[in-house]
Formats: structure tokens, sequence, C-alpha cells
């Protein structure tokens, strides 16, 4: 199986649910949240954590991941800025999907931060 490399900025919170996963799946979505975007690259996820989460929650954490390349081909890439700010759109009802497709562990690259 071949599979891609994946980055998901997140705060505290939701880190803190990826651990309680025993670091195998992304939390469901809130109801405000009608998507859940994984993006393509660390370089990306660093501005995120770094410039949003830390400023909104004090903390930020750059998560990576692998995911089946095969099941993300149903999802067409998005760029929401400059060519860098490349995402994956996931609709929230299908997350619990996208979980089951993730290969191996959720593990943090990069923290920012003080918590």
């Amino acid at each position: 199986m071949s599979t891609t490399t994946l980055y998901r900025p997140v705060g505290p919170k939701e880190l803190k649910l990826i651990e309680d996963s025993g670091w195998k799946a992304f939390p469901p979505r809130l109801p405000d949240q009608p998507i859940f975007y994984p993006v393509m690259n660390e370089d990306y996820a660093i501005q995120i954590a770094r410039d949003w989460n830390v400023p909104a929650s004090g903390s930020g954490f750059v998560t990576r991941f692998d995911v089946d390349t095969e099941y993300l081909s149903r999802f067409s890439e998005q760029v929401v800025g400059a060519a860098v700010h490349r995402e994956l759109w996931v609709p929230a009802e299908e997350l619990e999907e996208f979980n089951h497709h993730i290969v191996g562990q959720i593990t943090v690259t990069q923290k920012f931060g003080t918590s």
C-alpha cells in the first residue's frame, strides 16, 4: 500500500483528544466546523500552529501522519493562498472513515507556545 504524509496543526485540546485515541485518530469536528483540513506540507502546518493556534490557545502543535494514497484520491487538493497553502477538504461527516485510513500513528513534529 502506498501512503501519503499529511500534517495537521492543532491546539492543546485537540492534541489531548488525539492522545486519548492512542495517537490513531482525529476527534470529530465541532458543529460549526463543516470540514477537516489536513495540510500537504509541514511549512504550512507550522504557520498555522505558530501564528493561529498559539494566539488562540497559548500553544500550537504540528502533527504528522500517513494515509492510504488510494483513499486520498477522492479528495481534491485546495490551494487557499500562496502555493505553499495546500490542503485537503474532508467533509466532517467523513472524518471517522478518514481516520480508518490512517496508517500507523499520528506523531507530533513541532511545538510552539507555552503549554
